[in-house]
């Protein structure tokens, strides 16, 4: 396996946190911090896909690579699709890795961690999900449970996601997190496909791959990186780097 291409999806818009990619922490925009997150996972080229020239600047002005993308896209997938086709259009890279462009937080080793699965070759996408030890959290629908079985290769295969309280019976429960590791023909096909049924019925758009028989497994994390989504969650993520 080559090395991988990582793509942050970068949208200024945003509802509850006006321009929140280029949020300050402590001295850089966030959209940079996760840059920096991804270049310290070591996997391949990191680049972040935006679709406003502000946003663009900012990260050239951080010494890192961008590339303008339309505004219209549904989906962080599709933003990447387009992303990977002008940053790579001869298809050097066989896997395209995405990471969101709001965990200020996320750690190298849990970008390692989705990228991981895709050692086993019958596997088209890569995931990360951790237990949920907060048990106000395993009836929250916001925490989107992962259901998978031992893959036998280190790792889980993924069975179903959903937003419901499952599986139901004595064990733990896990959370699904949205970085995926897609092989490039994998990443293809999925843009391509329509909503699904189940995808549009809990709202998860990797319900997609797998309705249409695409295999997705899962590495397990120790913990949650935060998501920044509001005014809170910035001043916590500023607070994190204040005391590194």
């Amino acid at each position: 396996m080559t090395a991988a291409l990582v793509i942050i999806p970068a949208r200024l818009a945003a509802t509850r946190l006006p321009r929140k990619p280029l949020a300050d922490i402590c001295g850089k925009p966030m959209i940079v911090r996760v840059l920096e997150q991804a270049r310290n996972a070591d996997i391949g080229e990191v680049a972040v896909a935006c679709d406003d020239k502000d946003v663009f600047e900012a990260v050239q002005d951080h010494g890192g690579k961008a590339v303008m993308t339309r505004t219209d896209h549904a989906s962080g997938s599709d933003r990447i699709f387009e992303a990977a086709g002008l940053l790579d259009p001869d298809k050097k890279h066989d896997v395209i890795l995405n990471v969101q462009g709001d965990v200020p937080l996320i750690e190298p080793a849990a970008i390692r961690a989705a990228f991981a699965p895709l050692a086993v070759s019958d596997v088209a996408v890569g995931t990360i999900m951790t237990e949920i030890t907060d048990p106000a959290y395993r009836d929250n629908p916001n925490f989107v449970k992962a259901v998978t079985t031992p893959n036998g290769h280190g790792h889980h295969r993924a069975l179903y996601f959903t937003r419901a309280t499952a599986p139901s019976g004595d064990g733990p429960l896990y959370q699904h997190l949205g970085i995926y590791a897609y092989r490039r023909n994998a990443l293809a096909r999925f843009v391509q496909l329509p909503p699904s049924p189940l995808e549009m019925r809990e709202k998860l758009e990797q319900l997609r791959a797998l309705e249409a028989g695409m295999r997705i497994d899962v590495s397990i994390i120790d913990s949650a990186p935060m998501d920044v989504n509001t005014q809170e969650d910035l001043d916590r993520a500023r607070a994190a780097y204040q005391t590194t």
